[in-house]
């Protein structure tokens, strides 16, 4: 099924979602990766505020390239999500309501996901020149020393997405292998 999504995502949007919906989102999502959720995970542990809040929104695992004259933004394709497994689940239950990456989950965050009802999307890996469309705005809110993995803003409208796991842990993935044996 194709799905029009606003973001943040509502709690209400996250339940309808299910796995292998098509979804375009619009709004206001997030980019972190590897050493911006090192960054997060070590200010958690000291019990100080992150950078932003984690009620409802969508983290983007992608480091951009730079931006062509005239854009917001330059190659935006995502990254693999397994490598922020062991900071997703603590982000999951402080409220985050969306990932989208490529590639597997850990058991723990897909018990994350379901105990938290979140969804975690695919955006198409080599597809980041045309994914870059659908960013109308990113501006660096956190951690600007680590460059393109800082963490950014980014408005999207109509950014392209499929859920491989929904709120109640149903994988896309692992359904294709069922389906192929």
């Amino acid at each position: 099924m194709e799905k029009r999504i606003s973001v943040p995502l509502s709690n209400e949007d996250a339940k309808s979602l299910k796995s292998g919906d098509y979804v375009y989102l619009t709004g206001t999502i997030y980019t972190a990766r590897d050493a911006a959720h090192k960054r997060m995970q070590e200010c958690l542990d000291k019990g100080e505020a992150l950078p932003l809040s984690m009620d409802n929104n969508v983290i983007y695992y992608m480091g951009p390239s730079p931006a062509r004259e005239g854009r917001p933004i330059g190659s935006a394709g995502p990254t693999t999500a397994s490598r922020m497994d062991k900071y997703a689940p603590a982000l999951l239950d402080l409220g985050l309501k969306g990932m989208i990456g490529k590639g597997k989950r850990s058991p723990e965050v897909i018990d994350a996901i379901k105990r938290n009802g979140a969804v975690y999307f695919a955006a198409v890996g080599g597809a980041g020149a045309l994914l870059s469309k659908s960013i109308t705005e990113s501006e660096v809110i956190a951690y600007d020393d680590l460059g393109t993995e800082a963490i950014r803003r980014l408005q999207v409208r109509d950014f392209p997405v499929i859920v491989v796991i929904d709120s109640e842990g149903n994988n896309l993935y692992e359904k294709v292998v069922q389906d192929k044996s």
